[in-house]
């Protein structure tokens, strides 16, 4: 129990982490950058590509697994 909760919580840090870089590139828009263009940028960015990890280290955490009994977050 205390594990998934720790991957839980986890998950939700790396994906704060990631997901305020995504919002902080949106500035690209503004030297001309069009949403393709943004797009590919941030998939090779790994900063970016940790909001990813972290919701899916959320989503394990929450379905995956564990007793009948247990209590989901």
């Amino acid at each position: 129990m205390f594990v998934r909760v720790f991957f839980f919580l986890l998950g939700f840090g790396l994906s704060i982490i990631g997901f305020t870089y995504i919002i902080s590139y949106f500035n690209l828009f503004t030297i001309g950058y069009n949403f393709i263009d943004y797009l590919l940028f941030i998939v090779k960015r790994f900063e970016c590509l940790i909001a990813i990890i972290g919701l899916v280290m959320i989503t394990l955490s929450i379905f995956k697994g564990g007793n009948k009994f247990d209590i989901r977050l």
